[in-house]
């Protein structure tokens, strides 16, 4: 995208999460002050690609499995730039007209999904906040997709370590809870530190307080329970994402204290 002009209203110079998480992945939807800025996140916690990359198949086993489940509906929230093994691209493996909706704030995420997906009439992309998440759950494109009267999964993939409080990113989770009838599925993955020394995360944050969304809060495996807290947390429970159901047997005994990301799958009861 270097040679590319930005869309209008997109400062290129000033790194995007989204724009470096494709850059993590290997995707060329990127800019230079997002692989400048991710190139500085891998060199200060070297096991980013390999997480990022774990993440990204931890959501595709999550999928299989709910869809699995009978679950025919799909919201993701912050949902990125288009890449492999998508939502729609998963769960209409098992469930070939089961309903999806992408969404996110990013410009060029929304020009890339809508591009990609115009030909999809069971997959939209809608420009919402989760920061006002009420307003995003009552949006009338997401309404007209989803009929919260029924079993929806809600996916917060690496999203709510971009809220800086706790009681803000609960109050996201809360709001998403409260529309989710019994059969529905929750799924969150959230960074965490592990045991890396302080200095190493403050050097983090730093570098996300240059991008778009101003700051990354690592949470715990507690913090994670406490959003989950009354639903039926499936096996194996809260979790390294890359020791949530893996295709490895090695990856089962992934090391908690190293940093990382955590990966939990909850039904409502």
């Amino acid at each position: 995208m270097e040679d590319e002009q930005a869309p209008a209203g997109i400062d290129p110079s000033i790194p995007s999460v989204a724009r470096m998480y494709d850059y993590y992945l290997g995707g060329k939807d990127n800019f230079a002050s997002d692989r400048e800025a991710a190139e500085k996140i891998i060199q200060l916690i070297p096991e980013s690609r390999a997480n990022a990359r774990a993440n990204r198949a931890f959501l595709s086993r999550a999928v299989t499995e709910i869809a699995g489940r009978g679950v025919r509906q799909f919201l993701d929230i912050g949902s990125g730039l288009p890449t492999q093994e998508n939502v729609h691209q998963v769960a209409h493996r098992v469930i070939p007209d089961a309903k999806v909706v992408y969404v996110d704030n990013d410009p060029i995420v929304l020009a890339h999904g809508r591009a990609l997906l115009e030909d999809n009439p069971h997959t939209v992309v809608v420009q919402a906040d989760m920061r006002e998440p009420k307003a995003l759950l009552d949006h009338p494109e997401i309404r007209a997709r989803i009929d919260f009267d029924q079993p929806v999964a809600v996916i917060l993939l690496s999203m709510l370590h971009f809220i800086p409080d706790d009681a803000d990113a609960e109050a996201i989770v809360t709001a998403v809870r409260e529309v989710m009838v019994p059969g529905s599925h929750l799924v969150i993955s959230h960074v965490h530190a592990g045991d890396r020394p302080v200095a190493a995360h403050d050097e983090a944050k730093a570098v996300y307080r240059t991008t778009t969304a101003g700051s990354v809060t690592t949470r715990t495996p507690a913090h994670l329970a406490a959003y989950t807290e009354g639903l039926e947390v499936l096996d194996p429970g809260i979790v390294p994402v890359q020791a949530w159901r893996p295709e490895f047997e090695e990856d089962a005994a992934y090391d908690l204290g190293k940093p990382g990301i955590l990966g939990v799958v909850a039904r409502v009861p």
